[in-house]
C-alpha cells in the first residue's frame, strides 16, 4: 500500500474516537438531524442498502475465497479476507454491544444497537478487500484507479443508504467508515509485511540452492 494510506488510517481511527466521545453533543446531534432531513425518504439511495446486507457480503467474500484458493493459491490472501471481513464483523458487533447507542426511532423495530453502523464498516471492509485483490491482479494503472473509485463510491453509497432508510444516524455511518478503513489498513499492512518476509525467505533459499 502507498505510505499515504498509513497516516490516513491513523487519522480515521482518531476520527472514530472523536465521534465516539462527542456524538451526544449538540453540534453532532444537529448534523445528524440535518443529514437525516436531507437524505431521509430517498428511495433510490435507500434501495442500495442491499449491497451491504449480510447475504451479499457473505456471497462476495466466499467467492473471493474460492478464487484465491483455486486460481491464485494465495492462502495468506484467504486469511486476509477472513481477518478483514470476518473479524471486522465480529469487532463491529462487539462495539455495538459495548457502546449501546440506540437506533433512530423507526416504524419497524431493529433489535441491534446503532454505533458504529455495520453496513458502513463491514460494507467498506468487503468492498475494499475485493478491490485490493482485483487491483493486485492487474498491471493497468487506469484499471486499478477505476476499481478503487468504484469500491469507494459503493462504500459511500451503502453507508448513506442507511441514513436514507432511517436505520442509522449520520455519525454512526461516519464512525463505521472510519474504523472500517483503519481495520482494513491494519490487515493490509500485516499481509504485505508477511508477503515480503516469505519472499525474502524464498530468495535466500534459492541463493543457497543455486549459489553464484
Amino acid at each position: 500500500m502507498k505510505r499515504l494510506f498509513y497516516p490516513l488510517a491513523i487519522a480515521a481511527l482518531l476520527g472514530f474516537f472523536a465521534i465516539l466521545v462527542n456524538y451526544p453533543e449538540k453540534a453532532i446531534v444537529q448534523i445528524d438531524q440535518q443529514v437525516a432531513e436531507l437524505l431521509g425518504g430517498r428511495r433510490l439511495l435507500d434501495s442500495m442498502s442491499f449491497i451491504g446486507d449480510p447475504w451479499m457480503i457473505a456471497a462476495v467474500s466466499l467467492t473471493l475465497l474460492v478464487y484465491l484458493w483455486l486460481f491464485r493459491k494465495n492462502y495468506r490472501g484467504m486469511l486476509f479476507v477472513l481477518l478483514a471481513v470476518g473479524v471486522g464483523n465480529v469487532l463491529n458487533q462487539s462495539m455495538k454491544e459495548w457502546f449501546e447507542r440506540p437506533r433512530p426511532e423507526l416504524q419497524y423495530g431493529l433489535e441491534s444497537f446503532s454505533f458504529p453502523a455495520n453496513h458502513a464498516m463491514v460494507g467498506l471492509l468487503y468492498l475494499f478487500t475485493l478491490a485490493y485483490f482485483l487491483s493486485e491482479g492487474t498491471v493497468s494503472r487506469k484499471t486499478k484507479i477505476l476499481i478503487w473509485l468504484t469500491a469507494v463510491g459503493l462504500s459511500m453509497t451503502v453507508a448513506l443508504s442507511r441514513v436514507a432508510g432511517g436505520e442509522h444516524y449520520f455519525s454512526d455511518i461516519v464512525a463505521g467508515l472510519f474504523v472500517g478503513y483503519a481495520w482494513f489498513v491494519a490487515v493490509a499492512v500485516w499481509y504485505e509485511l508477511r508477503e515480503r518476509l516469505f519472499r525474502k525467505r524464498d530468495e535466500n533459499r534459492k541463493k543457497e540452492e543455486f549459489p553464484d
